[in-house]
């Protein structure tokens, strides 16, 4: 869940990046990186967060009037500097690529460009792979000056080898921008135009929200298979290169991912979590609960929160006060950090809690420590009772396409009923979304979309090469991958 931002503009583009990536820093904290071309590649990167990354001696370096952009929240690699992006090859041209999402035959293609194409990856990363596998493809094209033809041919190659989710925007030297998403439509990306003083700027970003704060006005979201190539002379074209096409977007990017004043392919994610909310209380209708306050856990279950309460006509409060200068801790690069992080992150207000049944709203439930914790803090202020509702279904099974959850075994709700989760974390009584209402909620945004990328709570992934020896491919690469002293520790929820 990375955030990706590409720019051509009339003028120097980096503080436009720059000022672009601070609207996708929730999706990723670990590290950020820009590059800018005029008529030769200016690269900063480094791990971080996107205004400690910068400083003014490297934005004004940062010259040209095209540009990519990038904020990582690692699944691939490892937590090094060398794996934050942009990623840059010299042939053919010059070649910058920023990727968000995971390749599931990672290991497959790493062999391929290495033993076949003789080609060298410094890192273990999968956007490095994707790197050269768009490079191989465009270099077998054999010109000189490619054509938006010859762009679609190479990419209908790529197509052919890369699985997995992949929203990507690479910048080629002399040419322009690229960009493409996989042919499930799992991760966003979306289009934006603003007229400037010579010409139309173009914009290429993550999440709609980007394009709201820097001016743009949205054109479209790029469609699953679909190949957006903006040449130098800003004139856009677009074809579907996937032969098979099946949108599946995730649906973890309504429930928590993205900013509620995002749009994601025609779904608003503020209004899906106020109708996430709404369907919630219908099912807290049905268990009968005495209930004297709704408390949200800051800051994605809010706007859910706020209707539950309104339908079940119980008071509303912010119980649980977030320090701001702590950032997600679910996308911290491990468990330490979350831990130790979560004690700093948020503190009651006790005069909400004394000698209340209290109803805390979450988005979900990873592993369940964190919620262990609330709910201890939450008794600790003075509540008789608390019930815990979560706006997600039950996670059960590991995400494969660019979230970094845990191994089935490490996730609460893997064979173990909400009876026996509450008494896990300490409350009174579990409550979760169905998937079902979860799939409705998001639909209603888009009657278009059908069909969803939701296999982090049913275990049925949408792409086909996912086995289940793949999954436990997944799951020993993480634990290699994620060495940690807590491996036998009880699971931990996400803030």
């Amino acid at each position: 869940m990375c955030g990706i931002l590409g720019l051509m503009s009339s003028e120097n583009v980096a503080q436009e990046i720059y000022d672009g990536l601070l609207t996708l820093q929730h999706r990723g904290q670990d590290s950020a990186g820009i590059v800018t071309f005029d008529n030769k590649f200016h690269l900063k990167k480094g791990n971080g967060l996107v205004k400690d990354v910068f400083r003014t001696k490297n934005m004004i370096r940062l010259t040209g009037n095209m540009g990519i952009g990038h904020t990582r929240y690692p699944t691939a690699g490892s937590y090094n500097a060398e794996e934050s992006q942009p990623f840059y090859v010299n042939s053919p041209f010059g070649i910058a690529l920023v990727h968000n999402g995971n390749l599931t035959n990672y290991n497959e293609l790493k062999k391929q460009v290495i033993e076949k194409e003789m080609r060298f990856l410094n890192t273990k990363s999968d956007s490095e792979v994707l790197l050269n596998i768009v490079a191989h493809e465009l270099r077998a094209m054999n010109s000189n000056k490619l054509t938006p033809e010859q762009i679609f041919k190479a990419m209908e190659e790529v197509y052919k080898k890369v699985k997995g989710s992949y929203s990507v925007v690479a910048l080629v030297a002399g040419h322009g921008l690229i960009a493409f998403r996989d042919p499930y439509g799992i991760r966003p990306l979306i289009l934006g135009k603003k007229d400037s003083k010579m010409t139309s700027d173009y914009v290429i970003a993550s999440e709609s929200v980007s394009l709201d704060t820097l001016g743009f006005d949205y054109i479209a979201d790029i469609q699953p298979g679909e190949v957006v190539f903006i040449d130098t002379k800003f004139q856009i074209h677009k074809k579907i290169c996937a032969k098979k096409r099946s949108w599946a977007p995730c649906l973890f990017e309504w429930v928590y991912i993205a900013r509620p004043d995002s749009t994601l392919d025609g779904i608003s994610v503020y209004k899906t979590r106020l109708r996430l909310g709404e369907y919630l209380a219908k099912r807290i209708k049905k268990e009968k609960l005495d209930i004297d306050v709704v408390i949200p856990v800051p800051d994605s279950a809010r706007s859910s929160a706020i209707p539950l309460a309104h339908e079940l006509g119980v008071k509303y409060r912010e119980g649980l006060v977030k320090n701001r200068y702590i950032g997600r801790t679910f996308i911290m690069p491990n468990q330490s950090q979350r831990q130790r992080s979560i004690r700093f992150k948020l503190n009651p207000i006790k005069l909400e809690f004394k000698d209340k049944n209290v109803l805390l709203v979450d988005d979900s439930i990873v592993r369940g420590n964190t919620s262990k914790r609330i709910v201890g803090m939450v008794r600790n202020a003075g509540a008789k009772k608390v019930y815990f509702a979560s706006c997600a279904p039950p996670l059960v099974s590991p995400c494969v396409y660019g979230v970094d959850m845990p191994t089935r075994k490490d996730l609460l709700a893997y064979n173990l009923s909400e009876e026996t989760i509450a008494k896990v974390i300490g409350a009174d009584k579990v409550i979760y979304q169905t998937l079902e209402d979860l799939e409705k909620a998001a639909k209603e945004g888009n009657k278009d979309i059908t069909s969803f990328c939701g296999a982090c709570f049913s275990g049925k992934y949408p792409t086909p090469e996912v086995t289940e020896e793949v999954l436990k491919e997944v799951e020993e690469v993480r634990k290699l991958s994620h060495p940690s002293p807590e491996e036998n520790s009880e699971p931990l929820s996400l803030l």
